[in-house]
């Protein structure tokens, strides 16, 4: 027996108001960056399910949006005075988050996800992730790969809450000299080798090792998401591939997972029209 059949119940029902949630944040994030020049595009299993679905992924539960990490200071400026009062931006601090990314929330909502921390106090709105990107050295993927993934291995296990025990500091020490390590690697990368071919994520948000060729993203072009237009990668089959390879078959219904534990998509009704 299904002992979250209730709880499963409840947010298949509300899933959808809480998409057209994002989807609206989504809408300010498009006016502000092309009001001011900023390229951003759709990333992950928001392009995903805009190529495959036409819009969300049918049991998604979150968007993602990427720019490049040097536009962020523009962006972020723009949004203190065009984001409307129930809108907040949120840096990965204030949250005391591991990745570096920034959300913004509304907070006239509820939104639980299995990294949130209900002991602090940050906003915990519905949200729309934005991923800040950089320039990646020209090396081999399988080298990209061995140094993102034990940056963020490292960061996340040297950022957790620990016990004190004699495992756990040697852990502790281990990750702490994978991190340095990785780190140098990475350093080295950079200036031995040309970075002006590939990007992707920072490295503390690259769990898979992927980078992209800037012409798969750049000149980024147009794409129909829940039947509105957003910005896009410019060759969206060839993004998608470096993510996830053969992209168009649906998962095994086991692994179709949504982000949140628990939601609500509007804490009192109609208040955001009136802000």
């Amino acid at each position: 027996m299904n002992q979250d059949r209730f709880l499963d119940t409840y947010k298949k029902e509300r899933l959808r108001a809480c998409q057209l949630k994002q989807v609206a944040i989504l809408e300010r994030i498009d006016r502000i960056c092309k009001k001011h020049g900023i390229d951003y595009w759709l990333d992950g299993g928001t392009l995903l399910g805009a190529v495959r679905h036409g819009g969300f992924i049918p049991w998604d539960d979150d968007i993602d949006v990427a720019m490049k990490k040097e536009d962020l200071p523009r962006f972020i400026a723009a949004t203190e005075t065009e984001l409307p009062a129930f809108l907040v931006l949120q840096f990965p601090e204030d949250k005391h988050d591991s990745q570096s990314v920034i959300k913004i929330r509304d907070l006239n909502s509820f939104f639980i996800s299995r990294d949130d921390d209900l002991s602090k106090s940050y906003p915990k709105g519905v949200f729309v992730d934005i991923f800040p990107f950089v320039d990646y050295p020209s090396v081999g993927k399988k080298w990209i790969r061995f140094v993102a993934k034990g940056i963020c291995a490292s960061h996340a296990v040297l950022t957790r809450k620990h016990s004190y025990s004699l495992y756990n500091t040697m852990a502790f020490f281990y990750f702490e000299c994978r991190y340095l390590l990785c780190r140098i690697l990475w350093f080295l990368s950079r200036l031995l080798r040309p970075c002006d071919k590939y990007l992707s994520n920072t490295l503390h948000n690259n769990w898979y090792g992927i980078m992209h060729e800037k012409k798969a993203v750049f000149p980024t072009r147009e794409i129909m998401f829940e039947g509105k237009t957003f910005m896009a990668p410019a060759d969206p089959d060839r993004y998608l591939r470096d993510l996830y390879g053969e992209y168009m078959t649906l998962p095994p219904e086991e692994k179709r997972i949504s982000h949140a534990l628990y939601f609500i998509p509007e804490l009192i009704v109609n208040q955001d029209k009136q802000s």
